[in-house]
């Protein structure tokens, strides 16, 4: 009987590559692209809106590659290709750019507000998908979760802020650099939570009974 593959088998750098290398194309194009307008089929389409119509299909294929590679995807991969798909589609169909800006305030509210619901059931929801990579005691859980769905919610507040005062360019420059740094400084900040509640290890714990 042939083995299984496990599903975690995969590089990180592919896995990053898979993941961030999307968005890094997305950027250099629209950097390329910005000052163009294009004439098709009699319409004229600037360089963001040619851009987007290429991550839409980019973005699938990097998802699918994921799913092949790993055997799964998280909820979070899957929503992000289902609203890049109808948004940025949107964008392109009606040539209006601010079905695409509006993408990342979506997929903040849907995590933030899900994230909410589960608190207002007395459960952690971010546990059922991170549980294996940070195991944490259920008060940790539940103070991480109350944390990341308040700044969930905020970051749907500040992509509408910044998509409606400001222009395209400084726009994606806030999705490419921005948002991401501010996902990476939310979890730098947690390590004394991760320290407090972290599980220890049954056979090294310091807190082992003694003989």
């Amino acid at each position: 009987m042939s083995k299984v593959r496990d599903p975690a088998k995969i590089h990180p750098a592919v896995k990053l590559g898979l993941e961030l290398g999307p968005i890094v194309l997305f950027f250099v194009a629209y950097l390329a692209l910005k000052d163009r307008v294009f004439t098709i089929a009699g319409a004229e389409y600037d360089g963001f809106i040619l851009v987007t119509a290429a991550f839409i299909p980019l973005i699938l294929l990097s998802t699918f590659f994921l799913w092949r590679l790993t055997g799964k995807l998280s909820r979070m991969q899957v929503v992000t290709a289902v609203l890049v798909t109808v948004f940025g589609g949107l964008s392109v169909w009606l040539n209006d750019d601010r079905f695409f800006k509006m993408k990342p305030t979506l997929i903040y509210l849907v995590f933030g507000g899900a994230l909410g619901l589960g608190l207002l059931r007395g459960q952690s929801w971010l546990k059922l998908v991170m549980e294996e990579m940070m195991p944490l005691r259920h008060e940790g859980w539940m103070k991480l979760t109350r944390r990341l769905c308040a700044f969930f919610l905020a970051l749907a507040v500040l992509n509408e802020l910044i998509w409606r005062t400001q222009t395209t360019e400084i726009w994606v420059y806030f999705k490419t650099f921005g948002l991401s740094a501010a996902v990476f400084a939310f979890f730098m900040t947690q390590g004394r939570l991760f320290t407090d509640y972290a599980i220890e290890d049954p056979e090294h714990g310091k807190d082992s009974p003694a003989g």
